[in-house]
């Protein structure tokens, strides 16, 4: 059996319609520079607010990913 060691990074993913939204945001467009993604955490949710409504969801993601060696 082989040893894998993986890297994790935070991502920030935005969308103006909902969280799903956003986390889909974050991870489609890490996908265009990083292979072999394994699993994503939401850690934070969040909300933007202007005039007292909502016009934004925001989702911080901690990613990994396979390094190759």
């Amino acid at each position: 059996m082989e040893n894998h060691v993986y890297k994790i990074i935070e991502l920030v993913g935005f969308s103006e319609k909902s969280w799903e939204d956003a986390a889909k945001a974050a991870v489609s467009t890490a996908d265009k520079t990083l292979r072999d993604m394994r699993v994503a955490e939401v850690k934070e949710m969040d909300m933007r607010l202007e005039d007292n409504r909502i016009v934004g969801y925001r989702v911080k993601l901690k990613v990994s990913f396979k390094l190759e060696g």
